[in-house]
């Protein structure tokens, strides 16, 4: 009886062998599509998604379309991603977001660890902390002494809670020391018009986002939040040389796709997308964003996402950071 068992289960995984054998060999045979979970236009993300799926789609040979989900810190577009077929046809562009969610919110419809499966990163990226120019300050130990003199008063944006700019804040204010308010926004290009505009104080922001309105003048840069400076911005500081010993900030992308899906699949992924993120025009393009392209296995960057998950949640508890 036990040997016709084993027998029946060693003949039904020859089967599901086969069963994905086949269907890695015939995808894709439809357009896939990359969810992001912000507003087109709305920061990193969106780019790296469209200059990705500008690229996917010509290598895998089927149209990708760019669905911008947005809504509640990214959850939204998540769960969409999380709740699709598992069967490689729908990405998620993911970021810092994501890993954090379960530590910010209470009642979460998904387990970033569980209910996802890492393909690849796209990108890194360092923050830049920017000010409106008619703010009285002109290095990040005159903002602070600046917020700090004024406690409650000076407020700043972000895409929302759980995004990266907005933990990059929140680390700042932990560090430094300062009471200043967020004022939550559905991506990045909103609250940088709302910025310049007057009616926020400061930002940490994404370099592509920020560094066009640093050079036209509409924003003045205080430092940049990599341990080491940036060759787009070489007499920036960091944050570390800027008097916030300790304090450093990298911002990520990656693309996902929806547990279940087979792990033929997610190779064949993940090997379409390192040939992407190698293309000459993909690394010149990342390069003038101040990115560095990905392109790692999934299982390195598994690995990754969860050390990240671990190591923010560690953050999130120990600076008591919590969302409003």
């Amino acid at each position: 009886m036990a040997s016709r068992i084993a027998g029946l289960l060693a003949a039904l995984a020859l089967v599901a062998l086969g069963a994905g054998a086949t269907l890695a060999q015939t995808y894709p045979s439809r357009p896939l599509r990359i969810v992001v979970p912000f507003a087109a236009g709305a920061g990193v993300l969106d780019i790296m998604a469209r200059l990705v799926g500008q690229h996917l789609g010509a290598n895998l040979g089927q149209q990708v379309v760019i669905d911008n989900r947005p809504g509640a810190g990214g959850i939204v577009g998540a769960e969409l991603a999380a709740r699709a077929e598992p069967d490689g046809y729908t990405l998620l562009m993911g970021n810092t977001a994501l890993m954090v969610s379960p530590y910010l919110y209470a009642r979460l419809p998904f387990d970033p660890l569980t209910d996802f499966v890492p393909v690849t990163m796209v990108n890194a990226a360092p923050l830049l902390l920017v000010v409106n120019p008619a703010v009285p300050v002109q290095s990040v130990q005159e903002l602070i002494a600046y917020a700090r003199a004024r406690p409650g008063q000076l407020n700043y944006g972000s895409g929302g809670v759980g995004s990266t700019p907005y933990l990059a804040t929140e680390l700042l204010k932990s560090m430094a020391g300062i009471d200043v308010v967020h004022v939550p926004y559905k991506g990045g290009a909103p609250a940088l018009a709302d910025l310049m505009a007057g009616q926020l104080t400061f930002m940490i922001e994404n370099v592509p986002g920020t560094l066009p309105l640093v050079k036209s003048g509409k924003l003045r840069a205080l430092a940049i939040t990599s341990a080491q400076r940036s060759p787009l911005v070489p007499d920036l500081p960091t944050m570390a040389e800027a008097g916030v010993a300790g304090y450093e900030m990298i911002g990520w992308n990656g693309v996902f796709v929806a547990r279940g899906t087979p792990p033929e699949i997610v190779a064949l992924l993940g090997t379409a997308l390192a040939k992407v993120l190698s293309l000459p025009e993909v690394t010149e393009q990342m390069a003038t964003l101040g990115a560095e392209p990905g392109g790692d296995t999934p299982q390195a960057f598994g690995a990754f996402v969860r050390a990240e998950s671990t190591r923010w949640g560690n953050i999130i508890k120990e600076k008591g950071i919590r969302p409003e």
